[in-house]
């Protein structure tokens, strides 16, 4: 399968590129763009694909099957403009910061929602696959989640990452584009600190959580309680469709590593994930599972080292070739959008509008 690189930043050097790299036997690299003329260039030599500098340019010449979308922001302008040129997409979460966006597929071409998968790798972590299955349809009585974020200069201090440095003039469309995505989600008054929060930190990076809470107990039925403070750090409780979740986001950046702890209790036991650094190939996800043996308690560990990256490109792979529906498409990206929505309208209060005011 011929496939596309929009965007060269962290996720395509660290990640996609040494993956479709390894999985030659699925995947061809036929062109690769960034706004950066040099890194597309650069990019172009190691691996033998075209470099464009303009991803409107790279769809307008074809010559491939699917495109990845790696850019940073919204995502939205992108997806659409490959959907309608006829190109299955792979798209970065998040789809898109405005529901707007996302809705915006749904009425375009080619059945749109059938070509498209939203990158949430953890979906495809073989520790969540697993906890999935033991889960089996039994109650979730509580969901609960932790993240300690450090910062991304230390978790990605080993992977000799080359930034991306656009003229500003190739940069402002895309920068306007997301300027006026956020005007539909927050209302164009809404304080900068609350854009931040919910681009930065909601559909930034708790949305992999979001995501797991809809592979576990379903979306969320209601957000009671948001707060945020200095740091920022963001703490959401509320119901699910049986039980109920807590999120507790923190960015600490003198924190030693990246943690993410996913505790599920049910009727039967308990479902334990303690996630590593995302940007660590093949580190495994722990998880711990506890239930009952007459009036033991029995605890199994379980270690996987296949890596979800590579999994969820399999998985695009089974799309594109086989029509395989992926776990995240045009549906379960609009849900998380609404959630991140009623998230911050919670937090934020009348000071946001847009969309979010009536999420």
């Amino acid at each position: 399968m011929k496939v596309a690189l929009a965007g060269l930043g962290v996720a395509a050097q660290v990640m996609y590129l040494p993956l479709l790299a390894r999985r030659r036997d699925l995947f061809e690299v036929t062109d690769v763009c960034d706004l950066d003329p040099a890194r597309a260039e650069a990019t172009g030599r190691l691996t033998g694909a075209r470099p464009h500098a303009d991803p409107l340019e790279m769809l307008g010449r074809g010559g491939f099957d699917a495109l990845v979308v790696l850019t940073a922001g919204s995502h939205g302008a992108l997806v659409a403009a490959a959907l309608e040129a006829g190109f299955a997409v792979l798209c970065e979460k998040p789809l898109a910061y405005s529901r707007a966006e996302a809705e915006a597929l749904r009425a375009g071409p080619l059945r749109a929602g059938e070509r498209l998968m939203v990158g949430y790798m953890k979906q495809y972590d073989p520790a969540v696959r697993r906890a999935a299955a033991l889960l089996a349809g039994r109650a979730v009585r509580h969901l609960g989640v932790t993240v300690l974020h450090p910062t991304d200069e230390a978790q990605l201090a080993f992977a000799r990452v080359r930034p991306s440095r656009p003229a500003p003039g190739a940069l402002a469309p895309w920068l306007r584009a997301d300027a006026a995505a956020l005007d539909a989600a927050l209302g164009p008054d809404a304080p900068a600190a609350v854009r931040s929060l919910y681009a930065g930190v909601v559909l930034g990076s708790l949305c992999h959580d979001l995501a797991l809470l809809r592979t576990f107990g379903g979306p969320p039925v209601t957000v009671d309680h948001a707060a945020a403070w200095d740091g920022p750090s963001l703490e959401v409780s509320g119901a699910l469709r049986r039980g109920r979740y807590g999120l507790r986001w923190h960015y600490l950046p003198g924190h030693p590593a990246y943690r993410e702890t996913v505790s599920v209790h049910h009727e039967d036991g308990t479902l334990e994930l303690v996630f590593p650094s995302p940007y660590l190939m093949n580190a495994p996800t722990v998880l711990t599972s506890s239930s009952p043996d007459g009036a033991a308690e029995v605890r199994a560990v379980h270690r996987d080292v296949s890596e979800a990256f590579e999994l969820q490109l399999e998985a695009f792979h089974a799309l594109v070739t086989e029509g395989t529906p992926p776990l995240t498409g045009l549906d379960g990206a609009l849900a998380d959008i609404v959630a991140a929505q009623q998230i911050i309208r919670a937090v934020a209060g009348p000071s946001v509008g847009g969309e979010a005011r009536d999420a």
